[in-house]
């Protein structure tokens, strides 16, 4: 007779599964973004997103699959809006995380 456990394990299935090639492919764009970001902690950059939103500020961290930015006046009103009411002037120092695999560009300033 099954366990319980067995039977809700059986009825699983997945309805995407990564192939193995592109799991690599992306484990190995992974590894060279955070590599890449973490030997450029403390410059100043323009980035761009999959989803064509553009920032520019300092990188102050990458861990795992985040990089983080702290934004500059300069980049802020073109992709983040921290929220109703808050004059452009206040961004300054917000620290804003982006997914590396969003990312599409990263260039030096």
């Amino acid at each position: 007779m099954s366990s319980p456990n067995q039977s809700v394990q059986q009825e699983l299935k997945p309805i995407y599964q990564c192939d193995a090639k592109v799991h690599h492919t992306l484990r190995s764009v992974h590894d060279h973004l955070h590599q890449l970001c973490a030997n450029h902690v403390n410059r100043l950059v323009k980035i761009e997103t999959m989803d064509g939103d553009v920032f520019e500020g300092h990188i102050v961290h990458c861990d795992k699959s985040i990089l983080y930015i702290c934004l500059s006046n300069e980049g802020v009103h073109r992709g983040f809006f921290p929220g109703p009411g808050v004059p452009p002037q206040t961004y300054n120092n917000v620290i804003l995380p982006l997914v590396l695999f969003n990312l599409l560009a990263i260039s030096l300033l």
